[in-house]
């Protein structure tokens, strides 16, 4: 792996982390770089997905002539990564010098250093042979976006569901008011049988029906890539084999089928940007919830959804080579490793606090939580810390997202930790970044919505 040469220390460090390097400060290094070399080049990208969408980025690298022209595949590899998992897409088109075209090839093929997106958003999201096409800046097709409405049906009876990798939430709503709420802990990802998934959706979607006098319609939000309501690849079902992939595929159409109700489910960033739209009554949200992993979602300016993936959890926020390695992609410095439950363990040990092994998750994150409320103070320095990457990683996204609010929940904001992340983050914002701390707002939803929010959410997803 060729390490990035341009990496910058941040002014803040986080108290746990001190070999954080964020690529906002990289990547305005690396600009700044290329303007004042007097050697520039354009690098156009462009991203093609299955309905003949495009999303594109201009930027621009040094030229192949210069010194410096070795740190633009780095840079390049970085920023397309990000592009791929905010955007999606099957097709890549790198506009620029034929030696980054040459390089990204080499990195997203079969056994190449992206393997894994390779395989993943060829195979399993797009049903497509992935493919890097190296051409000349002005052979880059372009843009072509689309965006939609998405839910915020309120009428009827509704069940709306949340599944993640730790516990299922649920709740009835009548008329956009929920009658009833519940959060069950469950193991998805260690249990192979697609019955046992089907049981657990069903049993919570049962229970919140029972609440009301009928069941109109039925919305869900869960972790993964679900396409007209067909999981295409989701972490939930990681533990199911391959050769019985097929039964969770349509799990949710068979269970719509059965309940003889319309049923909804999409990306669970889908739904936090939904409700953090619905209750802000304004647009321009991306939604960030720090659970089992990192979920994003975005309703644009227009109050509208995109055909992008928005999966966060694998775009990079942290450019350190030596950062650590996210165990289902094996990427390193990703989203999932730094805005999850999963950051929380893995800066407890540095925080000098032990946890038991023999217990679930959620109730490791449970522990935790306790001694930051109890006042510990190794626990605080966890949030601290995430506070500071929140900060940095905001000013990241902002540089592909229209962000008028950045709305933060999920478990790993419940109780007091939720007010430190969104105190660093803003110090960060006001302090490094002022221009985007005037026009960004970053909040919490209250102490309710963090919990159960997106199931009431998603039972606005279906039309009537």
């Amino acid at each position: 792996m060729t390490e990035f040469r341009m990496l910058v220390p941040p002014p803040t460090v986080p108290p746990l982390d001190p070999d954080f390097r964020p690529p906002v400060l990289a990547n305005r290094k690396f600009i700044q770089s290329v303007k004042e070399s007097g050697k520039s080049a354009p690098l156009v990208l462009a991203l093609e997905r299955a309905d003949g969408s495009i999303s594109r980025f201009e930027t621009c690298v040094f030229d192949e002539s210069h010194d410096n022209a070795e740190a633009n595949k780095v840079y390049a590899e970085r920023l397309i990564k990000f592009l791929l998992w905010q955007c999606g897409g099957y097709r890549i088109y790198v506009g620029g010098p034929p030696a980054v075209g040459a390089y990204l090839q080499q990195c997203y093929q079969d056994g190449g250093l992206r393997n894994f997106d390779y395989h993943f958003m060829g195979e399993a999201v797009y049903e497509r042979p992935f493919s890097v096409v190296s051409c000349a800046p002005e052979d880059v097709p372009p843009e072509n976006e689309a965006s939609m409405p998405l839910g915020r049906h309120l009428d009827g009876c509704r069940v709306g569901f949340d599944l993640g990798a730790s516990d299922r939430k649920v709740s009835a709503v009548m008329d956009g008011e929920a009658v009833y709420s519940e959060e069950v802990v469950w193991e998805p990802a260690g249990n192979s049988d697609p019955a046992y998934h089907y049981n657990e959706v069903m049993t919570a979607i049962r229970t919140a029906a029972a609440k009301m006098p009928r069941l109109d319609a039925v919305g869900g939000s869960a972790a993964g890539v679900y396409v007209n309501n067909r999981a295409m690849v989701a972490s939930l079902f990681r533990g199911v084999p391959k050769e019985r992939f097929d039964e969770v595929h349509d799990l949710f159409i068979r269970i719509g089928k059965e309940m003889g109700v319309p049923l909804v489910i999409v990306n669970d960033g889908e739904v936090t940007a939904l409700a953090g739209s619905m209750s802000l009554e304004d647009n321009g949200v991306l939604g960030i919830a720090l659970g089992s992993s990192e979920a994003g979602g975005y309703v644009n300016m227009e109050g509208n959804i995109t055909g992008w993936l928005n999966e966060l959890a694998f775009c990079p926020v942290d450019y350190n080579p030596r950062a650590t390695v996210e165990e289902w992609s094996g990427d390193y410095g990703v989203g999932a490793s730094y805005f999850s439950q999963q950051c929380v363990f893995r800066l407890a040990s540095k925080a000098g606090i032990e946890l038991p092994d023999d217990i679930l998750p959620a109730e490791k994150l449970k522990c935790v939580q306790h001694k930051l409320e109890s006042g510990d103070k190794g626990a605080r320095l966890i949030w601290e810390t995430m506070g500071v990457y929140m900060g940095y990683t905001l000013a990241h996204y902002a540089d592909f997202y229209e962000i008028k609010h950045a709305l933060i929940l999920g478990r790993c904001t419940s109780g007091s930790g939720g007010d430190i992340i969104l105190d660093g983050a803003n110090r960060i914002l006001r302090n490094e970044f002022p221009e985007l701390a005037e026009k960004m707002r970053i909040q919490l939803p209250d102490e309710k919505s963090r919990r159960v929010g997106q199931s009431i959410a998603a039972a606005s997803l279906p039309k009537i």
